[in-house]
C-alpha cells in the first residue's frame, strides 16, 4: 500500500477492524515518513451489473442507491449512517443472489422496503419517483395502502 501522505511504497498495517457494512479499516503507518493514516477495504462486485428499464446495462454503483435515498430522505430524521447501512443491506442480498445482472426494479422494491421500515414519508418521496405517480389520484392510493397496513 502506497503512503497516502508522501508515496513511499511500503507501509505497515497497526490494526485491522471489519465493520457492519462488510468493510474492513485498517490502520497504517509509512515504513519512510512514519506518518499514520486509514485504508477503507470493500469488496468490489464489478462483474454486476444493473439493467435498466430501457434495457441498457450499467455496472452496479452502491453510490446511486445512496444519492436516490439522499433525495428522498431530505429534511427527514434518516441519518447517512442509516442510509448506509440500508445500501450495505441491499448491497449483500445482491450479492447473494449471486445473479450477474439485476433489473433496476428489483433494487428498486429493496429500497424502498427498507425505507418503509425507516421513514414512511421518505418511502412515499421514493415510491413517488420509482412508481412514476402520474397524479393525485395513485398518490392517494400508496397512501391507502399505507394506512390499511398500520391499522
Amino acid at each position: 500500500m502506497r503512503c497516502a501522505i508522501c508515496g513511499y511504497e511500503e507501509t505497515k498495517v497497526l490494526e485491522t477492524r471489519d465493520t457492519a457494512e462488510d468493510i474492513t479499516r485498517r490502520r497504517r503507518e509509512c515504513l519512510k515518513c512514519e506518518r499514520r493514516f486509514t485504508t477503507y477495504e470493500q469488496v468490489e462486485l464489478s462483474n454486476m451489473r444493473v439493467v435498466k428499464k430501457n434495457g441498457q446495462r450499467a455496472l452496479f454503483d452502491r453510490q446511486k442507491i445512496i444519492r436516490s435515498m439522499e433525495l428522498a430522505c431530505q429534511k427527514r430524521p434518516v441519518s447517512q449512517q442509516q442510509m448506509e447501512e440500508i445500501a450495505s443491506k441491499i448491497e449483500k442480498k445482491l450479492r447473494e443472489s449471486m445473479e450477474k445482472e439485476i433489473p433496476t426494479m428489483k433494487i428498486g422494491e429493496y429500497v424502498m422496503k427498507e425505507l418503509k421500515k425507516t421513514d414512511l414519508v421518505a418511502y412515499i418521496r421514493f415510491a413517488s419517483v420509482y412508481r412514476e405517480f402520474q397524479d393525485v389520484k395513485s398518490f392517494e392510493k400508496e397512501l391507502e395502502i399505507l394506512k390499511t397496513r398500520r391499522r
